[in-house]
């Protein structure tokens, strides 16, 4: 295990932009892990466990230790004609993973293709696209129980899965290092409905028979369409999150703008699309402070030549205080801040 000092965060978040790490270190096993841990108890630092950087946004700095994510593994643990359950390192990439179930003929994660960051980070946020979500597969998860020193297994039920958060969310509940997640995927090949720019893109290329690879092929096209590659343009993808509101508010918006994109939720609300409002209140392709509205996707902040925070904090705010002028809703930022 070796631990660095003054590491600058900005290297490992794909949004490049923070200040420094009072310490870092990668971790691969989980003895390494406790031992890391063990090194913050003794200097009596902070912890912040890291995958990708997908979903972060580094502020200042972190004045404690930082552990990236190292920790490997993908095996099959059961399996019957129906499903197959495959235990999977919290460290191992995401779209790896993805792109090996579907290779193996399962179904259940293929429209969460092409998704950055470690299949650690997946819960956290119950990562989603295309109507899927990790939730609808997850069984259980191990983790490094902070407060008791020792591993243990959390299931589906304890992890308090809502819409792009968890109970591991929460900047209040830091209890929880995830190392492993266990998912059973189906043997059956996806069923339609699928979301509308989905369902166009088979259509367009009529597609008509829906296997695992076929699906994670045009969930890969369009996203590629849409999306700027986090390695090449630094993003963190969708940055808010859709807002949910009331039948009420959703029915004097839709009165004036029929076209809003939207879906109705199982608690009787209405989830808007984001991309739409911002794109709608004339920000697509906006630019300041170093940062921009990607031009194909209005839902994404690129940073074009942002050198602080601070440039993104600004950038921010603009646009949820103009959507919020125009519609009366107040958009959430997706990507934890650290």
């Amino acid at each position: 295990m070796h631990i660095l000092t003054d590491v600058s965060l900005k290297h490992y978040s794909t949004m490049r932009l923070g200040g420094l790490a009072k310490a870092l270190v990668e971790v691969s096993t989980k003895e390494e892990l406790s031992e890391a841990i063990e090194w913050a108890d003794k200097h009596a630092m902070p912890l912040l466990m890291l995958g990708g950087g997908s979903n972060v946004i580094f502020s200042d700095g972190f004045n404690g230790l930082v552990i990236v994510n190292r920790l490997n593994g993908y095996e099959v643990i059961a399996e019957d004609t129906k499903s197959a359950t495959i235990k999977i390192g919290a460290g191992e990439p995401w779209d790896h993973i993805v792109k090996q179930t579907v290779q193996a003929g399962l179904s259940g994660i293929e429209k969460l293709s092409l998704i950055p960051g470690t299949a650690g980070a997946t819960p956290v946020q119950n990562v989603g696209a295309y109507g899927a979500e990790i939730a609808e597969v997850l069984l259980e998860l191990e983790v490094y129980d902070l407060k008791t020193h020792n591993f243990a297994i959390l299931h589906k039920d304890d992890c308090q899965f809502s819409y792009r958060s968890s109970i591991f969310k929460s900047p209040k509940n830091r209890r929880y290092i995830i190392t492993s997640i266990t998912l059973r995927l189906s043997k059956r090949p996806p069923e339609p409905p699928f979301y509308d720019n989905l369902q166009y893109y088979l259509d367009k290329h009529q597609i008509t028979t829906y296997t695992p690879q076929t699906i994670r092929d045009a969930v890969i096209a369009v996203r590629t369409s849409r999306l700027p590659d986090p390695e090449l343009t630094p993003n963190t993808g969708s940055f808010f999150k859709n807002p949910v509101i009331s039948v009420d508010h959703f029915n004097n918006l839709y009165q004036q703008y029929p076209t809003m994109a939207h879906w109705p939720t199982k608690d009787g609300h209405i989830k808007v699309a984001a991309g739409w409002l911002i794109e709608q209140a004339g920000l697509k392709g906006y630019q300041a402070h170093g940062m921009k509205i990607y031009e194909k996707h209005a839902l994404v902040l690129v940073n074009d030549s942002a050198k602080s925070y601070a440039d993104l904090a600004t950038f921010r705010q603009e646009i949820i205080e103009k959507v919020k002028a125009d519609f009366g809703i107040i958009l959430e930022q997706e990507p934890e801040l650290i």
